[in-house]
């Protein structure tokens, strides 16, 4: 969803007074594409994901799909050979992904924006702390214009990038290998603008929070399902770590030669471990449902 919006990956100033410039943008958690007809070639290919050996095989699948005809009819002749059906399924792909469809602007903040519903008190509450840089300190990643009747002006990112440590997800069969592990934008392999800087290991693409609520899967190791672990992360990772890394080592989803990349400075990171936390139970519940007001209309029944 609203995957127009995202930037082709670049570096820029992130403030006025940066003096370095800090990487955006770009497909993936880690940028590795800049449009959606890239993008498509890397799960489709994958092994661990599709696990598809050719486009001659994608191209004899494409052949023998019911849209095969209609496919063939908007994009005259692309079926003939596979490196042509590659490219019509590509772009057939990225128009659909682009289109306004996929960028609604229909859930209740939307209309909160319009002036068209109110928010409840709790869900205000939350929107409160979003915002408050002594609570979550949210708006600083996941930008919003709360007084901007434009929508499209608050899509919950600014397609930086930060490295928030997230815990290890133990379930994933490969992270049986203590050796193994998804450094992220470092691991970057465009050679136009690389990103291999070592600086750059352990941090991943600040995502939207656009239908957040509803996704099942949360960081970049889908190590949370359930959107208020990620919050309670958030506020306690720093004043009470064993609750996140029961192995005793903070960060335990980054080597140890790149833990010092960790965001430890921003908000609310910046605590020390047994200070109280910026954010209580009642302010990280409030944060969820002020979330879960920014899921579009149909799939709010979720």
């Amino acid at each position: 969803m609203y995957v127009k919006f995202v930037p082709p990956f670049h570096f820029a100033l992130e403030d006025d007074d940066d003096v370095e410039e800090s990487p955006f943008g770009g497909l993936t958690w880690s940028g590795r594409a800049d449009t959606v007809a890239e993008f498509v070639r890397m799960p489709l290919f994958d092994a661990d994901e599709m696990n598809n050996k050719s486009e001659a095989e994608i191209a004899g699948k494409l052949r023998a799909a019911p849209y095969a005809a209609d496919l063939a009819r908007e994009y005259p002749g692309a079926l003939d050979t596979s490196a042509s059906a590659m490219k019509a399924l590509a772009e057939a792909l990225q128009a659909f992904l682009t289109s306004e469809t996929m960028s609604p602007f229909t859930s209740k903040f939307d209309d909160y924006l319009r002036g068209k519903v109110r928010l409840s008190p709790l869900e205000m509450k939350g929107l409160t702390a979003f915002e408050n840089r002594a609570k979550g300190a949210c708006n600083h990643c996941h930008l919003m214009y709360e007084h901007s009747n434009r929508p499209e002006s608050s899509l919950f990112t600014t397609y930086a990038y930060d490295a928030v440590g997230a815990p290890r997800n133990r379930t994933v069969p490969a992270n049986a290998d203590a050796k193994r592990y998804d450094l992220g934008l470092c691991e970057r392999t465009q050679k136009k603008m690389p990103s291999s800087d070592p600086k750059w290991c352990g941090s991943f693409r600040i995502p939207s929070l656009r239908n957040v609520a509803v996704r099942q899967r949360f960081m970049h190791n889908g190590v949370f399902s359930k959107l208020r672990d990620v919050v309670a992360l958030y506020a306690t990772r720093s004043t009470n770590p064993t609750l996140w890394y029961p192995q005793g080592k903070a960060f335990d989803d980054v080597p140890d030669r790149y833990r010092r990349n960790v965001n430890t400075l921003s908000f609310p990171y910046n605590r020390h471990e047994g200070e109280p936390p910026a954010m209580d139970d009642a302010d990280i519940d409030a944060i969820v449902a002020f979330l879960e007001t920014l899921t579009d209309a149909p799939y709010r029944a979720r």
